[in-house]
C-alpha cells in the first residue's frame, strides 16, 4: 500500500509539472463559457429552425400563422421540401392536414410535425404533444454538456496518459521500474486511478456548473458511473498504445485513427439523421448513449452492458500489464 501511495504521489508531481491539471481546469472554463455564452445563445437565435410549407388549394386555413410559406401547387410543395429537406410540408386534403417531411429520427420528426401543426392552428386551438419533461434550454444544456464531456474524457484518457508515459520513457523511469522489486501492476494502477479520479472531478464540476445544482443532483451518480467506464477504457487503451509504439508521432497516428473511425460514426449516428445499421455493434456507441441517457435521467439498467464493460476493462488491463512487461523487458 505504501508503494502504491508513493507511485501515486510521483504521478501527481509528474502531471502537475506537465501542466495537466492546469490544462484540465482551462478546458472546464472554456467549455463552460462556450455553453453559456456561445451555444445557448446560438440555439436561442435559431429556435425556429423548421420552415413550414402549406398547400391549401381550397383556402380552408385562413388563420394560419404568417410564418408558414404558401405553395401554389402540390408540385411546388414537393420542390420546396426537396430543396429544404429539414422543412415540414402540410398538404390539405378533404379539409384535413397531412404532414409531409423527409424522415430523420423518430423524436425529431414528432417535434417537426408538432411545430408545423401549431402554426396551422394559431392561438389556443392546438395543444402541442408532450414529448419530454425538459425545457428547450435544459435539454440543450444536457445534450451539449454530455457531448463535450465525452470528448474531453476520451481525449484526456488517451492522450493524457501517453504524454506522461512518453516523458517517463525519456527520463528512464521505465528502466528504473524494471529493476525495482515492485509489482508491475502497481505502476499501471497508480496512473489509471489518478486519471479516473481526475475525470470524476472534471465530470462532477462540468455537470454541476452547466446543468445546475438542482437538476444535477438526481443524475450525477449515473453520470459518474458512465464517466468511470469511459475513463478506464480510454486510459488503458492509451497505456497499451504507449507501451507498444515507439514515439509520440506513431501514437498521434493511432489517436487519429481512433478519432476518425471510432468517435465520428458514434456522433453522426447519435446526434444526426444519419443512421448506420452496424452502429449497434460499435462498443463506443453504447458507452456514449449510456452517458447521454444518464444526463437525461434514464440510466442504463441492462446488466449485459455492465458485464460487457467489465469484461472489456479486465481484458484491457491484462493487455496493458503484458505490454508493460514487454517494455520493461526491453529496458531491463
Amino acid at each position: 500500500m505504501r508503494s502504491l501511495s508513493s507511485l501515486f504521489q510521483k504521478d501527481c508531481r509528474m502531471m502537475t509539472s506537465g501542466k495537466f491539471f492546469l490544462i484540465a481546469f482551462a478546458s472546464l472554463v472554456l467549455y463552460t463559457l462556450f455553453i453559456h455564452f456561445g451555444y445557448l445563445n446560438f440555439m436561442e437565435d435559431h429556435s425556429d429552425i423548421y420552415n413550414v410549407y402549406l398547400y391549401d388549394p381550397a383556402g380552408t386555413y385562413t388563420e394560419a400563422s404568417p410564418l408558414i410559406h404558401s405553395a401554389a401547387s402540390s408540385e411546388e410543395l414537393d420542390e420546396a421540401l426537396a430543396t429544404d429537406t429539414g422543412g415540414v410540408g402540410i398538404r390539405i386534403k378533404d379539409g384535413k392536414p397531412n404532414i409531409v417531411l423527409y424522415t430523420g429520427s423518430e423524436k425529431t420528426d414528432r417535434h417537426r410535425a408538432d411545430y408545423a401543426l401549431s402554426l396551422l392552428y394559431p392561438g389556443s386551438k392546438y395543444k402541442p404533444e408532450t414529448v419530454g419533461g425538459y425545457t428547450v434550454e435544459m435539454k440543450q444544456r444536457r445534450e451539449i454538456t454530455c457531448e463535450l464531456l465525452f470528448i474531453e474524457i476520451a481525449a484526456v484518457g488517451f492522450l493524457g496518459i501517453a504524454s506522461v508515459l512518453f516523458k517517463e520513457k525519456q527520463m528512464g523511469v521505465i528502466r528504473i521500474h524494471a529493476i525495482m522489486p515492485l509489482k508491475k501492476s502497481l505502476f499501471l494502477c497508480s496512473k489509471v486511478f489518478l486519471f479516473l479520479l481526475t475525470d470524476f472531478i472534471f465530470a462532477a464540476l462540468m455537470t454541476l456548473i452547466n446543468v445546475g445544482l438542482t437538476e444535477a443532483g438526481g443524475i450525477l451518480p449515473a453520470v459518474l458511473i458512465q464517466t468511470g467506464i469511459l475513463s478506464l477504457i480510454m486510459a488503458l487503451m492509451g497505456f497499451c498504445c504507449t507501451m507498444l509504439l515507439k514515439d509520440f508521432k506513431q501514437f498521434s497516428l493511432a489517436y487519429l485513427v481512433i478519432a476518425l473511425f471510432l468517435a465520428t460514426p458514434v456522433f453522426l449516428s447519435a446526434n444526426t439523421t444519419i443512421k448506420m445499421d452496424w452502429i449497434y455493434y460499435h462498443p463506443f456507441y453504447h458507452i456514449y448513449m449510456g452517458l447521454k441517457n444518464a444526463f437525461f435521467g434514464t440510466p442504463v439498467t441492462n446488466p449485459l452492458y455492465y458485464i460487457g464493460s467489465a469484461c472489456a476493462i479486465i481484458l484491457l488491463f491484462g493487455a496493458a500489464i503484458a505490454a508493460f512487461y514487454k517494455e520493461t523487458g526491453k529496458e531491463g
